[in-house]
């Protein structure tokens, strides 16, 4: 009897130690890391309120995780089920099931800081963004003409050229490039309603205008004070019909839209080229904006100076100012004296 007792015991022990050595085993294989996980990385979103089945099926299905059961078997032991955040978390090579499950616990997010200076073209902003490894170029210019993305934000352009808030930003790798432009798109109208409470009045046309002579005066002024005295210009142009003629609007042309490389300065054929943003060929707005516009030249273009100024020349290259006229003759004059000085380097 005793011996059978015995026998019993040790048996019994064989079989919870072969358990113990197959779970061991089966917990070694499912929390493995997985094959699918590139080697680059992936980055996963995880979205407010989605459920720990929802995110463990995709985790599977993206080849991310080997089994969705035992990371939701993981959480429940863990208490963790209702812990798991919202965001973009970035899954890298050699992470288990358990690195998978605290980094999406954690709410630990890898963030890119991107600074867009003022200025800044579409192009040069996706340029940037795609040697930042945020989003690929093509991806941001294709999510910057979205037509739905252009209609939810009430842009009445062709895209979101000028609505890029020039600032900094934190940005996961990977970021999807639709919510990249959303977010920099949200912060330019949170600084309009903060310069201009009542600029939320404006139809999406009126807006559309100011933002496209804000886009012109940041390329033309750089001194802060003469902003509003340069938007002054322009409006006293337009509401004669009298050609812009902005440097910036030529410089746009050759950069932008023709691809070519920053001309050192610009020709009389320059000032002939085809193209609706000429705007020494056309008088009124050019079609869109040519920039993205910082705080200085949005208020400038909200709430210009008041003069009876037409024209302004370069006076002083090293700061920057500029010499304003109210008439061709006094501009021309103006140029002379001041071009003159330039070239003598006085």
């Amino acid at each position: 009897m005793a011996k059978r007792f015995v026998r019993g015991v040790i048996a019994a022990c064989a079989a919870a130690g072969i358990l113990a050595i197959g779970g061991a085993a089966l917990f070694y294989r499912l929390n493995s890391p997985s094959p699918g996980i590139p080697a680059e990385g992936r980055t996963f979103p995880v979205r407010r309120g989605e459920s720990l089945g929802g995110i463990a099926e995709r985790l599977q299905q993206e080849g991310l995780v080997r089994s969705a059961l035992f990371l939701k078997v993981m959480a429940r032991l863990t208490g963790t089920q209702g812990s798991y955040q919202s965001g973009y978390f970035r899954i890298l090579p050699g992470d288990s099931a358990v690195d998978v499950h605290n980094l999406l616990v954690s709410g630990y997010q890898e963030q890119v800081k991107v600074t867009i200076p003022e200025g800044w073209t579409l192009k040069k902003i996706a340029g940037y963004l795609q040697d930042k490894g945020v989003a690929p170029r093509a991806e941001v210019l294709a999510a910057a003409s979205s037509p739905s993305l252009l209609a939810r934000l009430g842009v009445p352009g062709d895209n979101l050229e000028g609505y890029l808030f020039p600032d900094t930003y934190f940005f996961p790798p990977g970021y999807p490039a639709e919510a990249v432009v959303e977010q920099m798109a949200a912060n330019f109208f949170e600084h309009l309603r903060e310069l201009d409470p009542q600029a939320g009045r404006l139809r999406p046309r009126e807006l559309h205008e100011k933002v496209i002579l804000a886009s012109i005066v940041e390329r033309e002024y750089r001194l802060q004070e003469e902003a509003p005295l340069i938007a002054s210009v322009f409006y006293n142009r337009l509401s004669y019909n009298i050609g812009l003629e902005s440097c910036a609007t030529l410089e746009y042309i050759i950069t932008d839209i023709q691809d070519r490389p920053h001309p050192r300065f610009l020709s009389e054929e320059d000032k002939r080229l085809q193209s609706p943003y000429n705007t020494y060929k056309w008088a009124g707005l050019p079609p869109g904006p040519i920039s993205s516009p910082g705080r200085v030249a949005l208020a400038a273009a909200l709430r210009p100076a008041r003069t009876g100024f037409y024209y302004f020349v370069l006076k002083d290259p090293q700061t920057g100012e500029h010499y304003f006229s109210d008439s061709l003759k006094q501009h021309n004059q103006a140029k002379f004296y001041y071009l003159k000085q330039v070239g003598a380097g006085g």
